[in-house]
């Protein structure tokens, strides 16, 4: 039987263990990618660890989330990393330089490779034929001292394509229509290879648009075949010596096969609030618009810009609408300011933005209250552009264009003017000015922290028993922004005493409060949800601040793969219904026991809680590796890893 692709790369790294689908796996890693939303928590937990030099090279520090440096915290988390960088041996990569994932594929990303990222979005990695896999800031931090990496062996689907797209349909629609097959849970262990004819169609950008959105499907990466549109990628960016090529054997075998065919793949839209509500647009069409967003690590390529810049060219946007537009690097911003393009997009009236992540995340440009705002981003959460009662859609760049000059929701198809068909250039602008290198072993610099940085917050070892109440219950698909929030949040990231204020606090404003006096009282706290708990954002911060709040397990009926494994990191049990339905039975402010809950978490027995009260009793299982078990009874990774040094 011959390898898929996602087969022979996870072989080539494999260090510990078996790759048969969810067996648990130790593979090399050759790159990792923080950035400052979550690269200041993980270098203070590489300080921790004791660790003194990064292995996997080169491994990426970037400034592209809080780059809004409205009080002196984001300014001193950056002057940290790039101390932190050029001590431990990473590349720093300085604001105003662009997105991780954008800017990592360009410069970055080498085709059979596997890259660790503290960011959900890192299979954006996998348009280049490169396996990228998003994981929590403590788990990079341990892949950057040690150089590798502990996963469950992934299932692997084929999505094969035939066809090509049609004009004005876009590589987002194709995600979109994959969401709408595939939808937001249940897809966790799993990645999404792609193949067929009809890839051949598809340039690197459109790629890494398509497995940016993968995220959203909650698997563990996606990749693409490197061949020769990989390789006229890399030759335009002068990296053609890192070309490889990589394909499945004929005869690769999968564990579930998707058939999509591009050219029937017509334009789409997430309705709010989940990337999983689609839609077909000329269903929707017609809603008033306030505002437009063109950007984020999904939408904001060369070729996504120009196609905007040729779509607004001599037109002026709607006068209800306000457009915004963030390349998603420096290399494509100036190459729009020297071909004309940006001044296309000013004249056409958008307001240029800096080269981050900005209003992806909820930095900057919220909706008005109750606003419709078109974007191309990749999440649509309610509360996640900053303001709580916005309507955010997501459709492709022609889509978000048509919206910013139709003043409404439209359907591309109906602008009546000519698909600006953009060819990828034989040469991008190569300017890596704006990385910063380490500085030699024998020169290590001193660490700079300002008063806002504090240290990862300690945790004691699994209690022998759990006598908890349950502080909040919670309905299905709850994301880390719930947990905890962006935006003007973000700015606390390496002050979790602080950052736990706000955990939940868009849900319940009293979560953080009650905690604390359960704490200070000598009881545990239990968050319930439903299914697909801990979507979203890679940000460790939600596991974190729950633990530091004295949060020692989550029931839910089912966990996404990150949040999951970050709950373990940091002590926290993730239980699962064994009976689904007693989800229904259990109601905030109760009182659950566990007597053995220690013994039965070493055994690896289901633990059972009941309420002294009543005689209820609730049976939970879990799905743990045997490590996992023995990381959760220490307290989480940094005391066990320390117990291990020891």
């Amino acid at each position: 039987m011959g390898k898929n692709i996602v087969e022979k790369i996870l072989e080539a790294h494999l260090l510990k263990g078996r790759c048969v689908p969810g067996e648990e796996i130790e593979i090399r890693v050759d790159q990792t990618l923080i950035h400052d939303a979550t690269g200041t928590m993980a270098m203070l937990e590489f300080e921790a660890l004791g660790l003194e030099t990064i292995k996997p090279r080169p491994s990426v520090v970037y400034v592209d989330h809080n780059t809004q440096q409205i009080g002196f915290e984001n300014s001193d988390d950056h002057i940290y990393l790039q101390s932190a960088a050029q001590r431990f041996g990473a590349i720093y990569s300085r604001a105003g330089n662009g997105i991780c994932h954008q800017v990592h594929l360009e410069r970055f990303g080498i085709p059979g490779t596997v890259l660790l990222g503290a960011d959900s979005h890192t299979p954006t990695a996998g348009g280049l034929g490169q396996l990228g896999i998003g994981a929590g800031g403590l788990d990079v931090a341990v892949a950057m001292g040690i150089g590798s990496y502990r996963l469950q062996c992934p299932r692997v689907y084929l999505v094969r394509l035939s066809g090509r797209l049609a004009p004005w349909s876009a590589a987002k629609d194709v995600v979109l229509k994959l969401l709408s097959i595939l939808s937001t849970r249940g897809n966790v262990g799993v990645v999404l290879e792609y193949g067929g004819e009809g890839v051949k169609s598809l340039s690197v950008p459109e790629r890494a648009t398509i497995a940016n959105m993968g995220a959203e499907m909650g698997v563990t990466s996606s990749i693409f075949p490197s061949d020769e549109n990989t390789l006229r990628f890399l030759k335009a960016q002068g990296r053609e010596s890192q070309w490889r090529e990589l394909f499945a054997d004929q005869d690769a075998r999968y564990d579930r096969i998707i058939e999509l065919d591009l050219s029937e793949v017509e334009p789409m839209v997430a309705l709010p609030h989940s990337p999983g509500n689609v839609r077909r647009i000329e269903e929707v069409e017609g809603l008033e618009v306030d505002q437009v967003c063109i950007g984020s690590c999904t939408n904001s390529s060369y070729k996504d810009l120009m196609t905007a810049a040729a779509i607004l060219k001599g037109r002026t946007v709607h006068p209800r609408v306000s457009l915004a537009v963030a390349p998603g690097s420096r290399q494509v911003l100036l190459m729009l300011a020297e071909n004309g393009a940006l001044s296309d997009l000013v004249r056409a009236g958008a307001r240029i933005k800096e080269c981050a992540c900005t209003f992806c995340i909820g930095n900057e440009l919220s909706p008005k209250s109750g606003g419709v705002s078109v974007r191309t981003s990749n999440r649509n959460f309610e509360g996640r552009s900053g303001t709580k009662d916005a309507k955010v859609f997501l459709t492709s760049v022609e889509a978000a264009a048509s919206a910013a000059i139709t003043g409404k929701l439209t359907d591309p198809r109906r602008l009546g003017i000519p698909y600006p068909h953009i060819q990828e250039p034989d040469a991008y602008l190569v300017d890596d000015s704006m990385f910063i290198l380490p500085r030699p072993e024998g020169e290590r610099g001193e660490l700079v922290k300002g008063p806002n940085i504090g240290e990862p917050p300690k945790n004691e070892p699994m209690p022998e028993s759990l006598g908890a109440e349950v502080v909040i219950k919670l309905g299905d698909n709850i994301t880390t922004d719930h947990i905890t929030p962006a935006g003007q949040r973000l700015k606390y990231r390496s002050n979790i005493a602080k950052y736990s204020e706000f955990v939940f606090e868009n849900v319940d404003a009293t979560f953080s409060r009650r905690c604390l006096e359960n704490k200070r009282r000598g009881l545990h706290n239990l968050i319930v949800a439903g299914f697909s708990y801990g979507q979203g954002s890679s940000r460790e911060h939600a596991a974190i601040c729950p633990m530091y709040l004295g949060v020692k397990a989550v029931i839910a009926k089912s966990f996404e793969r990150i949040h999951a494994s970050n709950l373990v990191n940091f002590g926290i049990v993730p239980l699962i219904f064994e009976d689904q339905g007693a989800y229904d039975k259990i109601t905030t402010g109760q009182k659950l026991l566990c007597r053995d809950f220690r013994e039965s978490i070493e055994a690896g027995k289901t633990v059972v809680l009941e309420d002294p009260g009543t005689g209820f009793v609730l049976k939970c299982t879990y799905e743990l590796s045997e490590t996992q078990r023995e990381i959760l009874l220490e307290g989480g990774l940094l005391n066990w890893i320390r117990r291990r040094k020891a």
